[in-house]
């Protein structure tokens, strides 16, 4: 059933009855509800493309992601599932553009071809080029992250920062007195990562707060990774006895490096960090941490990105979350030798 049939039934032009649907033009409101009527008696649904070329809008939002060659962390695929289930409530669409490495070319296409309403950003640096891009271009977008100045941009984001140096006390709070911060990639701290850089900052502030020895390290994003980063920890600096990490793809080889070692959790040591709650509970024992609330991070981005799509002149908002700390079982107080 299309546009002329209900026009047709309801004893008005094709053009009264899109002015009806999209609202772009007064309709008296009997007219109004005799197509309501005939639409309900005809079970008509608009099509996509028609009514959002009526509202002139494309009713489809951007998920700018990492590249596929880098496999998406748990928190990651949070951030994707969310935003596309947050969109689908409000019956919008999501197209995936990978960004970084060989992908400048379709991060233009989004910024450029008119393809999307909105866009929502993952992954932020520091000093983060896609943004600058985006504020140019004069479309709107939010970020999953945020700049070091993020100025008047609309962002969501876990403050790592306060989360890690919780961590910290907490460890200090069991008597831990020399203890490691597992960082993501080195790529990615020199890169200016925002999560890796703030993660440190606060590590190393907290530590020097309590008096501790620190220690930091970088570690790529995977398990054989995890594995020989935690090897090189023993091996340098066995006097450590607790860990604290915000890289979750390393903890499946953090686990069977310990027990190689013969270390048991948290007798002989004490791991925690800021991790995806899936991961978390599936480690053994479970891991306490704070647990980074994706779905909800997701949602908030969209809703934001809605809000500022409905309108361009409204004020800039953010939210910077702070999750408590889940209390489970690898954290317990330093073995006394």
């Amino acid at each position: 059933m299309n546009i002329g049939e209900i026009a047709r039934r309801a004893g008005v032009s094709r053009s009264t009855v899109s002015y009806a649907l999209s609202g772009k033009r007064p309709v008296s409101a009997a007219t109004v509800q005799r197509i309501n009527d005939v639409i309900a008696e005809l079970g008509y649904r608009p099509n996509a493309s028609a009514r959002a070329l009526a509202e002139g809008r494309t009713r489809t939002l951007g998920l700018v992601v990492p590249p596929a060659s880098r496999r998406l962390t748990d928190v990651q695929l949070g951030f994707v599932g969310s935003v596309v289930d947050a969109a689908a409530a409000h019956d919008l669409d999501v197209l995936l553009s990978p960004s970084g490495g060989d992908h400048d070319r379709s991060f233009e296409r989004i910024v450029t071809g008119r393809r999307v309403d909105g866009v929502i950003l993952m992954e932020i640096l520091l000093e983060d080029p896609r943004v600058e891009r985006l504020s140019q271009a004069s479309l709107p977008f939010v970020t999953i992250g945020h700049v070091e100045h993020p100025g008047a941009s609309w962002w969501v984001d876990v403050d790592y920062g306060a989360l890690i140096t919780r961590c910290v006390h907490h460890l200090a709070d069991l008597g831990h007195e020399e203890v490691v911060l597992i960082n993501r990639s080195a790529e990615l701290v020199a890169a200016g990562y925002g999560p890796a850089l703030r993660s440190a900052t606060g590590f190393l502030d907290a530590t020097a707060a309590r008096g501790l020895t620190a220690r930091t390290v970088c570690c790529a994003d995977e398990a054989a990774a995890g594995l020989a980063c935690f090897e090189q920890i023993r091996a340098e600096w066995p006097a450590v006895t607790a860990a604290v990490t915000i890289n979750e793809a390393a903890l499946p080889g953090v686990q069977r490096a310990l027990h190689r070692a013969g270390l048991e959790v948290p007798r002989d040591f004490s791991l925690t960090g800021v991790i995806a709650e899936r991961l978390a509970e599936d480690f053994h024992p479970p891991l306490t941490a704070a647990d980074v609330p994706a779905v909800e991070l997701g949602k908030l981005a969209v809703d934001l990105l809605l809000a500022q799509i409905a309108d361009a002149g409204a004020e800039p908002r953010h939210a910077l979350l702070e999750p408590p700390i889940s209390l489970r079982s690898s954290t317990g107080a330093r073995r006394r030798h």
